[in-house]
């Protein structure tokens, strides 16, 4: 079987494009690739209607790269078996591309394929067989015009820049004195870049000049001077809690400053009065008994 498809890409994108397994394998109507293929051979089912039949057959396509001519062909090898069924069938299709001017540029595929097979396959017409050929390279040249617009090629330029991996890291030097340079000895650079314990301390004492860091506030400073210009409540409360646990603070009663008010005794006559009504009840009593006991010995 012989038929001529047309592409709208260059020559030369197509020709990288057809070099490419797993594109090829997508272009093809009616793939259903596995994810865990191989990129180079790709594996999946191939749902084919010839006729009124649809088979379904599950196998793997290869490519064959193209010679160096311009005029090199690129073949395309694909094998499976049927899903449901003893049959087998066997493709080999070359493609030859030219430039193409009609209906505009690009190229027109020109293939030239044979089937082998055997089972389901075989009870199809020659007719019918030829009707599905054709109609899977066309539908092949709509889904390859698709995907080369969705994924452009790579060009060249950028296809034959090495990429991160792919930089040679030169070996180290084994001479003992190639690193020389790069330690200096102490002392044979400029006095201006050396600085000693002196210079350090001159700069730290810049750095927290008051012109640069604003004057901390009493009240968040730590320290015998920090405790001595706090309330006496707010230090004894800073002392009491550095060095204790967080789980002791949040429970312990707070102290100084936040420790809570007593409320102040706004009773203090009915404090008098109720020692005073239990005395005078005392007293009275008494002097019931002495009253009585008096006139008894009258």
């Amino acid at each position: 079987m012989e038929h001529e498809v047309y592409v709208p890409f260059p020559v030369g994108t197509v020709r990288q494009a057809l070099t490419e397994p797993e594109r090829v394998a997508r272009c093809v109507p009616g793939v259903q690739l596995d994810a865990e293929a191989a990129p180079h051979r790709p594996e999946g089912r191939l749902r084919l209607r010839i006729g009124s039949s649809t088979i379904t057959y599950r196998g793997s396509l290869t490519v064959s790269e193209p010679g160096d001519g311009a005029d090199a062909a690129v073949t395309v090898e694909a094998k499976g078996t049927e899903a449901r069924g003893d049959g087998a069938v066997a493709l080999t299709l070359t493609v030859r591309l030219s430039p193409a001017t009609e209906p505009g540029p690009g190229t027109t595929l020109s293939c030239a394929g044979t089937v082998h097979g055997d089972g389901r396959l075989t009870e199809a017409t020659d007719r019918s067989a030829e009707s599905a050929g054709r109609r899977l390279l066309d539908r092949f040249a709509e889904n390859l015009t698709e995907d080369l617009r969705q994924r452009p090629v790579p060009d060249a330029g950028q296809a034959a820049r090495p990429g991160v991996f792919d930089t040679e890291v030169p070996p180290p030097s084994l001479d003992p004195h190639s690193d020389e340079d790069a330690a200096e000895p102490a002392g044979t650079g400029d006095p201006a870049d050396a600085a000693g314990p002196a210079d350090t301390a001159d700069a730290l004492d810049d750095l927290v000049s008051e012109d640069r860091v604003p004057e901390l506030r009493a009240e968040h400073a730590y320290g015998p001077e920090a405790d001595a210009a706090a309330p006496a409540e707010a230090a004894h409360a800073r002392r009491t809690m550095i060095g204790r646990s967080a789980e002791e603070v949040d429970h312990a009663p707070p102290r100084g400053r936040y420790a809570p008010v007593p409320a102040p005794e706004t009773g203090g006559t009915s404090a008098t009065l109720r020692w005073a009504a239990p005395a005078a009840a005392v007293v009275l009593a008494s002097a019931v008994v002495v009253g009585r006991v008096l006139r008894r010995r009258r």
